[in-house]
């Protein structure tokens, strides 16, 4: 039994309250009675609180109204009744709608409400995701690229900088591929807007601005993107950024955004100022491609381009500019274009190597050279091609460094604080300080040294293409103290245990030499610094240092042969520091030269193709000759113990006074050292000398030149 019909079963004053409910039009009687079964089976309750239910129940209402209307119809009932459900059905309609109209405006205009809010955040969000890309676009661009154009710099000129690319792509390309995706989102937005728009809709108002900055940004990152990664070079060349005409260079560019889809599609071409007098031929069109590179970057690599001489322009300012700069002076840029077509987005690019010295013989590349260290150590602003016109001074650190990257180039070490004090007082005398001294590029490059017909630079060229051709080795480890002033060596040999030597390069010599010196004493105890002529590249061409070192011998007595060389500064001996490097472990015996003189000989232990062989390589004075005595009488420090081994090296005896020989009287400058020297080469008797087996001979009285109170070991 529904409530419908136990309504109608109640007393009359209480059924009579219930049936006044339906009276009003809102909801007939009649409707309550025919439709009760349907009304007491739904939710009311629930409809109460959900607009969406009530809407759905409304819906079938208006539908069981029809149904019942249409029952009417077909059982044949009452006419009123037919009529009255029609009418109430329409009521309804009329009634109800309004109400959900207004219903519906209010939802709408909240939902407006909420959606413009929450656009609005959506759009400041933006706004400072372009603030937090602006942030990282500056430190990308004004930081980063620049530091790595300044190490790319340093690092032309011997700087042992990092110059991988390979971070700094990931960050442009990450950061480009955010910048795109937000462009994508802004035209989505467009499309919103084309499709429904309302009034205060904050789209077309805030959209525009982020569009340009969006647009700035990008454009900035890509242009930004594209640099040069391998700066210009010739194969044999002296060195980075020094071309010659008429020969093959290389120069690799790079799009640090990495987009597969342009791959083979940006064509970089290649030109020179145009204001210069050079052209440059070759494969000038290349496509930026992922196969030229190691790690799959966007590469043009350009390997034969080559530079040629062309008609000069006339114009007076040029050719003023042309007559005060030598050529070596004179700097070019190599330029690069491209375009870049992505997305939507077009931005020519371009891009400028380092300023390069053109040259037209091999004979400029020391100077070519030179311009080019003074220029990258001194000059931030790689456009700025007038530099030599007005060239600063370098600062004696600025330069101090720079040299001691030409070293760590050359062979493996830079120059450390006593090497670069040598040269600094060299320079600018002693000072207490050197941090405020200065050095032109005329001082650099263009004057003479004192007493010499070289300059500075053409002297530290000659000893940096001795050591990288013949002496990295032994200037990597150490083994050469190099740059020490004639006075500091003797004073630090001269401290030291007889034998000990030490290796610098010659101040005299215009292509660079390597001479070494030693300590011996004499019989009254008194040291003394012997030196030889300084090695060149001439000399060790035909024989290594090493061998030299190892071979090297003085006869002073009875045809006994002894290398005076025992102990490399400061007390480490010399086939532990040379040993290595010897051309010659075992083999036939060794040849000597004799002077033939039965009381005074001088023996040199050294191959036939040894440039000791010819008389050009020992002094005629008397700091160049065989053996150069300085005549100072500075008692030496006390030495340990003798030790009762003794190397056959070191090996020298105790002669009769009768056999001494005194090499100063022999070779003094009384005597005329050429000749003497020159009929000592041509009076020798050439003969094989049986060396003793090698090891140790134990002979514990045994001491230097028969002098009791030196021993020969430590």
């Amino acid at each position: 039994m529904t409530q419908w019909e136990r309504l109608q079963q109640l007393d009359t004053v209480y059924s009579q309250r219930a049936f006044d409910l339906y009276n009003g039009d809102e909801f007939p009687m009649e409707v309550r009675h025919y439709l009760a079964h349907w009304i007491e089976g739904q939710d009311w309750e629930r409809a109460s609180r959900d607009s969406s239910q009530a809407a759905f129940l409304f819906q079938v209402l208006l539908e069981n109204l029809d149904n019942q209307f249409s029952r009417f119809v077909q059982e044949k009932e009452s006419f009123l009744l037919q009529r009255n459900f029609r009418r109430y059905k329409q009521n309804f309609q009329v009634s109800v709608l309004p109400l959900w109209i207004c219903e519906a405006l209010k939802l709408l205009n909240m939902l407006n409400k909420n959606y413009t809010g929450r656009l609005k955040n959506f759009l400041s969000d933006i706004s400072a995701m372009l603030d937090a890309s602006d942030v990282l676009h500056s430190a990308l661009i004004n930081e980063e690229l620049v530091e790595w154009k300044q190490r790319q710099q340093k690092s032309c000129i011997g700087a042992p900088d990092d110059t991988s690319l390979e971070h700094l792509e990931k960050w442009f390309t990450q950061i480009i591929e955010c910048m795109f995706q937000l462009q994508k989102f802004l035209q989505k937005l467009d499309e919103l807007v084309g499709k429904m728009t309302y009034e205060n809709d904050p789209i077309p108002v805030r959209k525009p601005p982020l569009n340009i900055r969006v647009d700035t940004l990008l454009t900035h990152l890509i242009k930004s993107s594209f640099v040069v990664e391998t700066q210009p070079s010739m194969p044999q060349g002296r060195g980075l950024l020094v071309l010659r005409t008429n020969v093959q260079f290389s120069v690799k560019v790079r799009l640090l955004y990495k987009v597969p889809e342009l791959n083979h599609v940006m064509k970089v071409t290649v030109s020179i100022d145009k204001f210069r007098k050079f052209n440059v031929l070759g494969t000038l069109s290349k496509a930026l491609n992922m196969a030229e590179s190691m790690n799959g970057g966007m590469v043009a690599d350009f390997r034969h381009l080559v530079t040629i001489s062309r008609v000069l322009f006339v114009n007076p300012v040029v050719c003023f500019m042309q007559l005060s700069l030598s050529v070596t002076e004179e700097l070019h840029r190599i330029n690069f274009q491209t375009q870049f077509d992505c997305q939507g987005l077009s931005v020519p690019l371009e891009t400028s190597s380092l300023p390069v010295v053109v040259i037209s013989n091999s004979s400029q590349q020391q100077s070519a050279w030179a311009s080019v260290l003074w220029f990258n150590m001194l000059c931030p602003d790689p456009k700025n091609i007038k530099f030599f016109e007005t060239s600063p001074a370098a600062t004696w650190l600025q330069f101090g460094e720079m040299l001691s990257w030409q070293f760590l180039s050359c062979g493996k070490r830079g120059l450390d604080n006593d090497q670069l004090e040598t040269l600094a007082i060299k320079l600018f005398g002693k000072q207490p300080s050197y941090d405020n001294c200065k050095i032109t590029w005329t001082k650099f490059s263009k004057e003479n040294l004192p007493d010499t017909n070289f300059t500075l630079w053409v002297w530290l060229d000659g000893i940096l293409n001795l050591v990288k051709l013949y002496l990295s080795d032994l200037w990597s480890d150490g083994s050469i103290m190099g740059f020490i002033s004639k006075g500091k060596e003797r004073l630090l040999l001269k401290k030291k245990q007889n034998g000990t030597f030490l290796l610098r390069f010659s101040e005299s010599i215009k292509d660079g030499g390597i001479t070494f010196s030693w300590v011996q004493y004499a019989n009254d105890a008194t040291p003394s610094v012997q030196t030889v002529k300084p090695f060149t590249i001439t000399d060790l061409k035909q024989i290594a240092l090493p061998d030299i070192l190892c071979n090297f011998r003085i006869m002073v007595a009875e045809n006994i042969p002894v290398n005076p060389l025992c102990y490399l500064y400061p007390n480490t001996p010399k086939d532990q520091a040379f040993g290595k490097y010897y051309s010659e472990k075992t083999g036939d015996p060794p040849s000597f030269f004799d002077a033939g003189d039965d009381d005074d000989d001088v023996l040199l232990k050294v191959s036939k193709k040894s440039p000791m062989f010819s008389v050009s390589t020992i002094d005629a004075d008397l700091l160049s000759s065989i053996l150069d005595s300085d005549g100072e009488s500075t008692v030496p420090h006390a030495f340990p113990p003798t030790s009762p081994r003794i190397s056959p090296s070191c090996l020298q005896q105790s002669f009769p006074e009768s056999a001494e020989y005194n090499l100063e009287e022999a070779l003094s400058t009384d005597n005329d050292v050429n000749y003497t020297l020159q009929e000592f080469l041509n009076g020798i008797n050439l003969h094989i000398l049986q060396e003793e087996p090698d090891g140790f001979i134990l002979d514990p009285g045994f001491q230097d030149l028969g002098n009791p109170n030196i021993p020969l070991t430590p």
